[in-house]
């Protein structure tokens, strides 16, 4: 399979749950950006991603994971530290997204974050994730989120 033949929906929909696992890997195991970067290149499921929004979106949160980490204090009501690293992984990747990627709708955005976090968080993390970017989507997109609501 080529590297262009693996695009579409579902092949984002893959690239995003890789990221979860790879930031959750750093999170837990402290692996480096470029380690992870390799291992997840040589992992078969890489096979079936969005490789090239992989390893464009991969490496900016991975590496800005600092300053994505400033921006998700400012919306969460506890402590950043009392974040489950699955609920921060994938926070980070909205927050980015919501960020750098006006290319994806924001409602798709929160769409995937929120069934990311159905099928790796907890209990009902995906209520927190939907909230959270909620209010970064109003930040971030203000305008998209306004004409949304009025078109709605």
């Amino acid at each position: 399979m080529s590297k262009s033949s693996s695009t579409g929906a579902g092949a984002r929909t893959r690239a995003r749950e890789l990221m979860v696992q790879a930031l959750y890997q750093k999170q837990i195991a402290g692996h480096s950006t470029a380690e992870l970067v390799a291992q997840y290149q040589d992992d078969t499921a890489y096979q079936r991603v969005d490789q090239e929004f992989f390893n464009e979106l991969f490496p900016e949160i991975s590496d800005g994971q600092e300053d994505l980490e400033k921006k998700i204090d400012d919306l969460i009501d506890r402590p950043l530290d009392q974040l489950d690293p699955i609920e921060l992984s994938i926070l980070l990747i909205g927050v980015h997204e919501l960020e750098t990627r006006v290319d994806v709708p924001y409602k798709v955005v929160i769409n995937e974050s929120v069934n990311l976090a159905k099928r790796f968080g907890a209990l009902d993390g995906h209520k927190y994730i939907n909230a959270c970017l909620d209010v970064a989507a109003k930040s971030l997109r203000e305008i998209e989120v306004q004409a949304g609501v009025l078109s709605d």
